[in-house]
């Protein structure tokens, strides 16, 4: 554990974005990341502008808070959101495979991801999530490799529902955040906190 003293003032947060189409499942990625549970999507309200979630977790022998923000799909909350793009380090974007169509809308929250991050280092994942849903899938793993790879992003397929891939998915995105230092070894020096966010927020496009 990388603590001091039992302190957690030395343990490096960071920021991770979820978004995407609303209904491609994001909440559940979250609920089952942090707490290991998952409920049927109708019991899963619709998320309201932005919620967030924080989780510990431990990468090669170190330990890292994870702050995770499960973002709103409909458009009418877009402008609320778009203030929670500033100062993170990981985007997942995330869609149904058994959804043509938010596959489709990639494109679009990619532009978002680019005209909201504050960071060019921002490390990005292609999210492919309800893999339990087999029998109607209408998008192909070829299809969402081939997506990442045109823009030089990570991939994976996972299922909130049956805990496949979920973990994994989360695990490599800190890991590659982890080896981009530019994103985080900053926020680690007390002394740069300020200046560092001051930095942040003018370099951030959002007017909010």
């Amino acid at each position: 554990m990388a603590t001091s003293n039992g302190s957690t003032s030395n343990i490096p947060t960071l920021k991770l974005l979820l978004i995407g189409n609303s209904s491609v499942g994001k909440s559940s990625l979250l609920l089952r990341f942090t707490d290991d549970t998952f409920l049927p999507q109708e019991e899963v309200s619709a998320t309201i502008g932005v919620d967030f979630k924080v989780s510990m977790t431990n990468i090669e022998g170190k330990t890292y808070k994870l702050t995770i923000w499960d973002t709103a799909g409909q458009e009418r909350f877009r402008t609320l959101t778009s203030s929670y793009y500033r100062g993170a380090q990981g985007v997942i974007l995330v869609y149904d495979v058994s959804s043509r169509d938010s596959f489709e809308a990639l494109d679009n929250w990619w532009n978002e991801v680019n005209t909201y991050c504050s960071s060019p280092d921002v490390v990005k994942m292609i999210v492919g999530n309800k893999v339990d849903k087999e029998s109607s899938r209408a998008v192909t793993y070829k299809e969402g490799a081939a997506m990442a790879r045109k823009l030089q992003t990570l991939f994976i397929e996972c299922s909130a529902k049956t805990n496949v891939g979920v973990k994994e998915a989360f695990e490599e995105l800190v890991t590659k955040i982890i080896e981009t230092p530019s994103l985080w070894q900053k926020k680690q020096t007390p002394n740069n906190t300020v200046r560092v966010n001051v930095q942040q927020s003018q370099a951030s496009g959002c007017s909010c």
